[in-house]
């Protein structure tokens, strides 16, 4: 098992649970437990002395002095680990798949495409190879305002 750096990215799925959350659980544990202790007692006076059988009692007497020591021990051990698998970071994935060159469509091609389209009147275009800018004396000069 490898252990985590600390410059490592903390996933929330491994973060630990707070200690006051833990703290509790397991006091609620024992005092579970402890809770079972009550009805061996009870139940040891009720088959002794009401149906005078002292077998079954001392049998919840047995049952009943090892529940503080089970006790400590299961309140002490820690809470149980979340039973899922924990995805980590891994960096040398690659982020997007390499895409083919016959999928990578070029600006000039679109353009291509959008000249040739017959929706209606358009200008000329300008960029085509067999254009020339106008010479300085064939231009009207402008004078700042249409018409």
């Amino acid at each position: 098992m490898t252990r985590r750096h600390d410059d490592d990215p903390v996933l929330i799925t491994e973060a630990q649970v707070s200690f006051d959350d833990e703290f509790s659980a397991r006091k609620r544990r024992y005092s579970i437990i402890m809770l079972c202790r009550i009805p061996c007692l009870l139940l040891a006076g009720l088959f002794g002395i009401a149906f005078n059988m002292p077998l079954v009692a001392v049998l919840f007497i047995v049952l009943s002095v090892p529940l503080p020591w089970v006790a400590v021990l299961i309140a002490n051990d820690r809470l149980p680990k979340k039973a899922g698998k924990v995805n980590h970071y891994r960096p040398n994935r690659k982020a997007l798949p390499e895409v083919s060159e016959a999928q990578i469509i070029e600006a000039a091609e679109s353009l291509d495409a959008r000249s040739h389209r017959t929706d209606g009147p358009r200008q000329d275009r300008q960029d085509a190879p067999d254009h020339e800018p106008p010479h300085p004396e064939q231009a009207p000069p402008r004078t700042g305002t249409d018409g």
